[in-house]
């Protein structure tokens, strides 16, 4: 179905949060075109079947992103001011940083679990700031300062091995302040030998935090693999 029809006070901003996922509806067959029948009273009309429709799909959108538990009240009173056209009890902005504010706590609760379940692996050192790393490769070569610039190659992604940035496949390093990158990539680069290649974990405080970047969402625990390949300026 290309329009999904959702309206009520935050929904727009829910949909736009949920960067993956979205609302799908299957296209209507020979064999599902029409209403289903049913021996509930509730669903005397179309507009009665169409409505529970829309509930059931807000329902498994909602609970596709990890959402449990809401409101019922609330609910009924968002969509009844809305399709009333009476004043929502919170206004726009609000609604969207009521949304983007929930779905951050649980993406970082999600990857304080995932953090606190990795330092238990073989090989993972955990900082006292909260980044972990592994050596895949030791380098031999200088350590850089906070004042270098160095050139690496790096392949980032989620908990949920979702790839957001890969320079390997660019098939071009970067050059980059030291300093000049998230916290945890500094901390990281002043440790790292040139010729090393390491993965690290990175807490969202050390990383984009509450802001998120791009495809990146709010609260994200990245993933790094960084192969130290020079330092270009000292």
């Amino acid at each position: 179905m290309k329009k999904t029809l959702i309206i009520f006070c935050i929904a727009t901003t829910t949909v736009a949060h949920a960067q993956t996922k979205k609302i799908v509806v299957k296209k209507a067959t020979a064999a599902n075109t029409e209403v289903a029948k049913t021996n509930s009273s509730l669903l005397k009309t179309s507009i009665d079947s169409f409505s529970y429709a829309v509930g059931m799909n807000i329902a498994n959108n909602l609970q596709s992103q990890g959402i449990q538990q809401i409101n019922f009240v609330a609910f009924q009173k968002a969509m009844t001011d809305v399709f009333n056209k009476k004043t929502c009890l919170l206004d726009q902005s609000q609604a969207g940083l009521t949304v983007q504010k929930k779905f951050s706590n649980m993406t970082k609760e999600a990857g304080k679990k995932y953090l606190a379940e990795n330092k238990k692996h073989a090989g993972v050192i955990e900082l006292p700031s909260g980044l972990q790393y592994e050596v895949i490769k030791q380098g031999t070569g200088p350590i850089p300062k906070a004042t270098d610039t160095v050139k690496a190659h790096y392949a980032g992604s989620l908990i949920n091995g979702q790839e957001f940035d890969n320079s390997y496949k660019r098939g071009e390093p970067i050059q980059i302040p030291v300093t000049g990158v998230i916290q945890g990539w500094v901390q990281a680069l002043q440790l790292m030998p040139v010729g090393s290649k390491w993965k690290l974990y990175i807490p969202s405080e050390l990383g984009y935090g509450d802001r998120g970047a791009g495809t990146i969402p709010p609260g994200s625990v990245l993933i790094f693999e960084i192969e130290l390949l020079d330092i270009v300026h000292k």
